[in-house]
């Protein structure tokens, strides 16, 4: 089943839809919920509630993406539950490191039209960088992975991670600047 049709199993309010997702698709997010939570039955609640999201969107939306339409579902949910934990508790992790490595740059306390403004600066940005430095880029700070996952799958080492993450945020800082936002 392609994309489309599932998406039209959406459409048609077929629970069908719900299986078919999890099928197709569960494992991935399951992915990415871990990559946050690193707790298999906190990840698999939150691809769970993925599908509820899924279907309570849809209609009116129509994703061109349905892998990324999910994955922002389920990456949104994580970090919901990962912040409600981290407010019961304290401690740290990836989620902390990359949020703190990120707010160094853009902030974290703008209104709703100055995010809409940083995600389409974000994206522009994102799409002029080498493919190599925005695939660090998006392994560290949209999937949270450690740098050590990044340096792996790069198949460089830790270090040139690290000064690679740290030119990009600079770039990203200075980009910003240019653009009128105000850090």
């Amino acid at each position: 089943m392609n994309d489309k049709q599932l998406i039209d199993l959406y459409w048609s309010r077929d629970e069908s839809a719900i299986r078919e997702s999890e099928v197709r698709y569960g494992a991935y997010c399951h992915k990415v919920a871990d990559s946050i939570l690193h707790a298999a039955m906190d990840a698999e609640e939150c691809v769970n509630d993925t599908w509820l999201h899924a279907w309570n969107a849809m209609p009116p939306a129509r994703p061109n993406r349905l892998n990324l339409f999910f994955a922002r579902i389920t990456r949104n949910l994580a970090l919901d539950r990962w912040r409600r934990q981290q407010s019961r508790r304290a401690g740290g992790g990836q989620v902390a490191l990359c949020l703190d490595e990120l707010s160094e740059v853009i902030g974290s306390n703008e209104s709703f039209p100055e995010r809409l403004e940083l995600k389409t600066l974000l994206e522009e940005f994102l799409a002029g960088l080498p493919a190599r430095q925005r695939t660090m880029f998006l392994l560290r700070y949209w999937y949270i992975q450690p740098v050590s996952a990044v340096a792996e799958q790069c198949q460089v080492s830790e270090g040139a991670v690290k000064m690679t993450l740290q030119r990009v945020r600079e770039k990203l800082r200075a980009y910003l600047i240019e653009e009128g936002i105000t850090l």
